[in-house]
Order: structure tokens, then sequence, then C-alpha cells
């Protein structure tokens, strides 16, 4: 297969839920009235409520958001650098209105297992056959002495796409040339690992041209991160002195900040900047813990192939929420898992196994207008664990990552397309 084939094909599968994957034979005989609830709007739940309704046209299919509109955070950073406007990160619940999805615009407060119900924050109870949780994130406050969500406003962290995005984006279109923006990585699981090297990188990009001498300090609370060697090679060649990376092992783990002066503190001292991009270590949201699907460290523990809880039977965690092993915590995986999800769903429902598991993803990153690097993987479950492929099932992956950048960007832009489609049933706006 040639190499921008592969490209195109691998966005795609990683987009379409229901690609390669045929609809349940006998889905069509489950019991009258079933009822699938979905809490959570973001890219797998939505994904899995437009997969249970393709599926199963007779089901009953509920997602519970609190949020008429959802914003996107892949391609999120471009909207930093003023390459989009935030409008275009902006999705509805129209195209679920149109699938036969009934959208409810209200807050899940808690799960009666036992009962099979949802608890809303309008005082109703609604009942379910079988419950995906997909809440998406939390920030972890002060975790970071002095980060709450006050300081947020002054330092803002963009890892939630929206106002957040606009603010950073305003913050750094109004700083003076010659000034320092600095980027801190929390350790820990995160939100798409590689999204702070492509903020770093085109962020390099816009000063190089609009404010040539302000420079770049990532101050990394790891040792390592995704695709290193392709964005130092970037950092190197294409922005050379714009871009400084400082690992944890030369302290570059903020311990604190001062969000009044715009003071980050490492070990290795106080470090006064123009703009600052904090982003907080993660946890799932709220409804988690509360709801007793997760674990003491604070991350929801699933079945591997089912993604049913591993505490509450017949609740099912995808998306950012869950401990997915091997896979990212990223939109192209989130869809992957919301695909499989469905499917188990209404095998459960109609009394049969689940299917065989196989997942896939792939992450872009933008180091230019027309250039990115991939990042994408083949996953299957051995062991009762999602692990990474073996080297040979991953070899169509592995030339994905060393396309020409320019192939890459491209694919990137179908991927976001298609995943829009997938996701929300909804296209881009022109």
């Amino acid at each position: 297969m040639r190499r921008r084939q592969f490209l195109k094909d691998l966005a795609l599968a990683a987009a379409a839920p229901a690609l390669g994957r045929s609809t349940p034979a006998r889905a069509a005989r489950l019991p009258a009235h079933t009822r699938v609830v979905v809490i959570g709007g973001g890219f797998a739940g939505s994904a899995c409520a437009l997969s249970l309704r393709a599926a199963a046209r007779d089901l009953d299919v509920a997602l519970i958001d609190p949020d008429e509109s959802y914003w996107t955070c892949p391609t999120s950073n471009e909207v930093v650098v003023g390459w989009r406007e935030l409008g275009s990160l902006k999705v509805t619940r129209q195209g679920l209105r149109r699938a036969g999805v009934g959208v409810l615009a209200a807050r899940a407060q808690g799960i009666d297992a036992d009962r099979r119900r949802v608890r809303l924050d309008d005082g109703r109870d609604l009942a379910f056959d079988r419950l995906v949780v997909a809440p998406g994130i939390r920030f972890l406050w002060n975790r970071i002495e002095g980060y709450d969500v006050f300081a947020a406003q002054r330092m803002p962290h963009a890892w939630q796409a929206g106002r957040q995005t606009a603010l950073l984006a305003a913050q750094l279109r109004a700083m003076e040339d010659g000034g320092v923006v600095a980027i801190a990585v929390p350790s820990g699981l995160m939100r798409c690992p590689p999204a702070p090297y492509e903020r770093a990188t085109l962020i390099a990009h816009y000063l190089a041209r609009h404010k040539p001498r302000s420079k770049v300090l990532i101050f990394d609370a790891n040792n390592h991160f995704p695709r290193q060697d392709a964005f130092t090679e970037v950092w190197r060649n294409d922005y050379p002195g714009r871009v400084e990376w400082i690992p944890v092992t030369q302290n570059g783990a903020v311990a604190k900040v001062d969000a009044d002066t715009l003071t980050l503190y490492t070990g290795g001292g106080a470090q006064r900047v123009a703009v600052a991009n904090v982003i907080a270590p993660q946890a799932p949201a709220a409804f988690a813990p509360a709801a007793g699907l997760a674990t003491g460290h604070g991350w929801c523990p699933v079945d591997p192939v089912t993604f049913e809880s591993t505490h509450l039977a017949g609740v099912h965690v995808i998306g950012d929420a869950c401990i997915a092993d091997a896979m990212p915590k990223s939109g192209s995986a989130a869809l992957s898992q919301a695909a499989q999800c469905a499917q188990a769903v209404l095998a459960a429902l109609s009394g049969r196994a689940p299917p065989a598991a196989e997942y896939a993803s792939v992450c872009y990153a933008l180091t230019a207008r027309r250039s990115a690097v991939a990042l994408p993987g083949r996953f299957l479950v051995q062991a009762g664990r999602i692990v990474a492929a073996p080297a040979a099932a991953n070899a169509q992956a592995a030339a994905a990552a060393n396309a020409t950048s320019a192939a890459n960007a491209q694919a990137a832009g179908r991927w976001y397309r298609e995943a829009r489609i997938a996701a929300f049933g909804e296209a881009m706006r022109a």
C-alpha cells in the first residue's frame, strides 16, 4: 500500500467508529424499550451514542451533558497562534439529535447501580439497561502550589478548549517582543501527551515571524516525551535557539507559581515570564470518583474488551477517564474505545459474547502550517491488558510515523474533519 493511501486509511480508521466492524446481526432482537444512557458529550461519549444508534435503530439512547456546545481540543493549538478562529472548534448537539439520540441538557450527580438509575441535578432519575460514562478530566488544583482556578485566569492552562484557549491566544498577541513564554508540563497521566510540544513548536513559529526576540521555555516534570527525536530535530533546524526544553532531571518540574507576578518556581530557582501556560496535573472528572468508578490513584479500571467498570456492573467507562494501559488519552483513542464499547454493550444486551478487541489511535502534531509529526499506534488485548501490537503488526503505523511532514499535515486535516462527523455528526463549517 502506498504511504499516502495508508495515511488516509489510518486517519479514517481512527475517526470512524464503525469502520471495519460489522453491525451485530441480532442487534434488532433487543427487548422492547431497551435504553442505554451515556454520560458525557465529548469525543468518547458522543461517538458511542452515535455508534449505538447506527447499529440498533430501535434502541433508546440518551446522552446527558450540561453543555449545548462542545469545543474540541484537537486543533486548538492552531487557535492559540492565530491560524484558526475559535468558532471553528465549536460543535453542537444537533448531529446527535438528527441521529435519534435523546440529548438531555443536565448534569449527572450519581449512579444507583442496583436500581439501574442515574440521578440528575434537576431532581429526575433516569433508568437505564446499560450505562456508558465518559466524563473527561478535571484539574488537580494546588498540586502545583498557588495554581488554582483563579491563578488559571492569569496563567491559562488552555487544556480544555474554549475560553481558556482564547485567553492564551490573547496573551500571546499582547506580549511585547523579547518576552518569554513558559509552558509547564505535569507528570503523570494526562490528556494528549504530545500536545504541549506541538504548542511549543507552533508558538516558536509564531514568535519567529511576529516577536523575533522572544523564546519558549518548556518546564517539564518528565524526562522524556512522545516523538522527542522528531520535535528536537524540528526545534534545532527550523527554530534554532527559540525553544528550550528543561526536563525534571534539570529542575524542570514547577513546584509553585505566583500568578500576580507571573513567576514559576522550580528546584533551579524562580523564573519570571511574560506568558505562563501552566498545565495542571489531571484526573477523571469529579463524577467518576463520586460515583465509585475510580481507584485510589484516581483513574477508572475497566475490562479491556468491554470497558465495563470493574467497580460497578453494567456501567462502562471510556475516554480520558478510563485506564486503557498502553493507549494514549487522545481523541482518536476515544473514538476507537467508543466503537468497541458500543459493540460490547449491544452484545451484552442481546446475550452474546463481546467481539474481539483491537484498537487504533493516531495523534498528529503540527510543526508548521504544512508539516506535522504523526504518532500512530495499534493495540491488542493480552493477558487482561491493552498492549501495543507487535512490531510486525505496527509496520504500517511506523511507515506513517516516518512519512513526510507534508503528508502528515494533510492526514491531520482529514482526521479532524472525519472525527467531527464520527463523534458529533457535524461537519466543519466552511
